[in-house]
């Protein structure tokens, strides 16, 4: 996991030495990308969504609280770290107010500014990972819950957007959910189940194979056998021939 960072500055200088000093030192930005004044990072972060800005308050055309402004319209939350002069400290105060994570005073080393983006930058991944292991975490549950009423009505036609209004996520969620956590998609899991319970009865020799192919859930007793064949890899009949000799 990477981060994506984002210096507006309108002294190249500062921009420039910021981002080689950045470059140098640390590979916790796989991005980073400059601005020279408040307008170009305002379409810089609209384009590429950068997860921490450092910006500096005064800057021609926008400035950086005004950057901030935009993101929080746009619905974005990077990260900010205020740059700004000491006359300039009720600015940076008003950027607190915004939001901003944390301010530093011109001049400022560079090693101090790689210290303050190493730390939000370590926050930020942090945050990624926990949010990532409870959205896996909230999948497994969702999928648990899919396959249990498939246990109990894979006789029934089941259909992924009638499961997916049962759980109460959309069809499209569940339908990306089941190759993402059980590596094959809803009719292929659904068809798994059925041919199992098949095979059951199919060992029993209770019943014909295309009464069996009913109470299983399947409509047409071809596309039962097509299907069967395509998962174990014979008939229905060849199946139940190699259980009872199995069985002698």
């Amino acid at each position: 996991m990477s981060v994506k960072l984002l210096i507006a500055d309108d002294e190249d200088v500062i921009r420039r030495g910021v981002t080689k000093y950045i470059q140098l030192h640390t590979d916790r930005f796989d991005k980073i990308y400059e601005a020279e004044n408040g307008q170009q990072a305002i379409e810089l972060m609209l384009r590429y969504q950068p997860d921490i800005m450092l910006l500096d308050v005064q800057m021609p055309l926008k400035s950086g609280l005004d950057v901030m402004k935009e993101a929080e319209r746009a619905g974005l939350t990077p990260i900010v770290i205020i740059l700004s002069g000491y006359d300039e400290f009720k600015y940076a105060q008003q950027a607190i107010r915004y939001g901003a994570k944390d301010y530093l005073l011109k001049p400022t080393r560079g090693a101090d500014i790689l210290k303050c983006l190493n730390q939000l930058a370590d926050q930020y991944l942090e945050k990624e990972s926990q949010e990532a292991e409870t959205d896996v975490t909230q999948s497994n549950q969702l999928i648990k819950r899919a396959e249990e009423y498939i246990a109990e009505h894979y006789m029934e036609n089941i259909t992924l957007n009638g499961l997916a209004a049962t759980i109460g996520i959309s069809s499209g969620y569940l339908s990306a959910l089941f190759p993402q956590t059980l590596q094959c998609g809803f009719v292929d899991y659904l068809n798994q189940v059925r041919i199992e319970r098949a095979c059951c009865y199919l060992e029993q020799n209770y019943f014909k194979t295309y009464e069996i192919a009913y109470r299983v859930g399947f409509k047409d007793e071809k596309y039962f056998s097509k299907v069967f064949k395509k998962i174990k890899g014979m008939t229905p009949r060849e199946y139940r021939g190699m259980k009872k000799w199995e069985d002698e």
